[in-house]
């Protein structure tokens, strides 16, 4: 059986107007992950696990590779009753092609905390 290819440079709906596919293609999350303070991955596209390195850090490696290291990155930590900061951790090279590390903190003390929830998003190219 052959395979075929579909290829296409818009996507038309019939009330909705069209949309370029480089816009479709760009503006998606390349990896997400949701995993809990453990480190136990909740759920996740282009993510091939999670690791618990310390008190507030966490690294997650990407099935497949981005192109380049120049990626952006979110994400939301959930603590209840207290607000969290969440960032790169450029301490733990926080930009990688395989994977992405992030840093999590109370914004009231400073102190790196484990939350139950951590989701992190990328946006970039694939290699």
């Amino acid at each position: 059986m052959a395979l075929g290819k579909i290829k296409a440079d818009t996507l038309e709906h019939s009330t909705a107007g069209s949309l370029d596919t480089s816009y479709v293609v760009n503006g998606s999350a390349k990896a997400w992950v949701h995993h809990d303070a453990s480190a136990v991955v909740q759920n996740s596209l282009n993510v091939s696990g999670a690791t618990d390195v310390g008190d507030g850090l966490f690294k997650s490696s990407f099935t497949n590779s981005l192109a380049n290291n120049s990626f952006s990155a979110g994400g939301l930590a959930s603590i209840s009753g207290n607000y969290t900061a969440m960032g790169v951790d450029t301490n733990n090279t926080g930009f990688s092609t395989g994977f992405i590390s992030v840093v999590i903190t109370r914004t009231d003390t400073g102190a790196r905390v484990d939350p139950p929830d951590i989701t992190s998003q990328v946006y970039g190219d694939l290699a």
